[in-house]
């Protein structure tokens, strides 16, 4: 059972590394392409897709899943900031920006540049790495417990 409580969180850390990452860079480039011009459609949508990449971190870092859910993506975020530190030109030679490219690819990779440059990528690591440190998450919910053979008494008491 907790092997499979773990990987239902690995595979959701995945996915939720892919929305920060494409998701979250494609809104900030989609939100920062649409600043100047009055709020239409297009920026709506960009709001909208920055609210919903929240609303996987919040529920990556708030549920009562896995702590490799929180984990993986916080490793990603934080290695590449790491990078980013030492080496600037490598770490932005990782963000996809090649004409071959598809035009969604690219945006997400511009607005990836722009939340790693400053400092974004960072703090949501950091936010996203703080459940893996509470053990809580690492133990067995007390549902779980229900293949025990534990016997009920009738009379609810210890006698």
């Amino acid at each position: 059972m907790r092997t499979l409580r773990h990987l239902g969180g690995f595979l959701l850390g995945l996915v939720a590394t892919a929305a920060l990452l494409a998701g979250g860079g494609w809104a900030v480039q989609q939100a920062m392409a649409n600043t100047q011009a009055p709020a239409g459609q297009p920026l709506w949508i960009a709001l909208g897709a920055m609210a919903a990449v929240g609303l996987v971190a919040g529920l990556v870092t708030a549920g009562r899943v896995s702590p490799l859910a929180a984990f993986l993506p916080s490793m990603a975020l934080l290695a590449w900031t790491v990078v980013y530190a030492l080496d600037m030109n490598r770490a932005l030679s990782l963000v996809p920006a090649e004409p071959s490219m598809h035009q969604l690819v690219r945006d997400a990779g511009a607005g990836a540049r722009t939340l790693l440059a400053s400092g974004v990528y960072a703090l949501l690591g950091v936010l996203l790495f703080i459940p893996v440190l509470m053990p809580s998450r690492w133990a067995r919910r007390d549902d779980d417990y229900e293949d025990e053979d534990y016997e009920e008494s009738r009379q609810g008491g210890y006698y």
